[in-house]
């Protein structure tokens, strides 16, 4: 791991389990969640300890204020890259399925996007089952302004939920897409106000809750394996993509001399 000043704290994920719901908190509020290697591996540690909990049916994704995740923490990035395969060891199931930041969960995930989620944050989104927004909540992919490439699905999953030319546009200009509009195209299921966004989701959770859980389990798993053979080729190739061009080309110090140019556009944006 890497001695990030910012991850002096264990507590870079918070977690918590009440009336049968499991909500899991980025919590690196001073960086805006960024994706350290330690965040990573204690977010996948932490989701497949309460998908495992008897007392919990459904999970929460969500970030300290002010932001969902910035994504991959650019610092580190920038230095020794831990982070840029830090969560890649959690295969879906599936066998020959590429990896992700967590493995499979049984339970339902909503994702309580509570502010910006930018390229790594983003894909953490697209991977929840669906996603409930704060109107502070922006949705950015710039990959191609670090200088990396998607590896959790953002090439495929982006498309299937705004449509291939929104998605291609987000991704080739690196531009934002504000809540309203991720709302209009379908990226979110709803847009609350910032106050409303946890209670919204926990009431989400709390319908989920009152079902019977063995059937809607499988009715989850089938849902997924059908969006699998969907999809599954296309995550595949993007994986093996995004390998090939990281062993090919990057670059510590490239990426630590765009890091400040990306911030400062970020903000002029969000």
């Amino acid at each position: 791991m890497t001695n990030n000043p910012a991850d002096t704290s264990n507590d870079v994920l918070l977690t918590d389990v009440s009336d049968r719901i499991g909500t899991l908190t980025l919590h690196r509020p001073a960086v805006r969640n960024a994706l350290s290697s330690k965040l990573l591996a204690r977010l996948r540690e932490g989701m497949a300890e309460l998908d495992a909990r008897d007392d919990v049916d459904v999970l929460i994704l969500t970030g300290s204020d002010p932001a969902f995740s910035a994504g991959l923490d650019l610092k580190e990035l920038g230095s020794t890259g831990e982070n840029l395969g830090g969560a890649n060891d959690a295969p879906r199931s599936g066998g020959d399925d590429p990896s992700y930041p967590w493995a499979t969960t049984v339970k339902p995930l909503i994702g309580a996007i509570n502010g910006v989620a930018i390229t790594g944050g983003f894909e953490l989104a697209l991977q929840c089952d669906f996603l409930v927004a704060s109107d502070r909540a922006a949705f950015g992919d710039t990959h191609t302004r670090v200088g990396v490439l998607p590896g959790w699905g953002l090439s495929v999953l982006l498309p299937q939920a705004i449509g291939y030319r929104r998605a291609l546009e987000m991704s080739l200009t690196g531009n934002f897409m504000p809540a309203d509009e991720a709302l209009h195209f379908g990226l979110v299921n709803h847009v609350v106000p910032h106050v409303d966004l946890i209670p919204t989701a926990r009431k989400l959770a709390s319908d989920i809750v009152g079902n019977s859980q063995d059937g809607l389990r499988e009715l989850l798993a089938s849902y997924r394996a059908i969006h699998r053979l969907s999809v599954g080729e296309g995550e595949r190739h993007e994986a093996r993509v995004g390998r090939s061009w990281s062993k090919r080309t990057y670059d510590p110090a490239a990426v630590e001399a765009r890091r400040l140019a990306i911030m400062a556009r970020g903000r002029s944006q969000t």
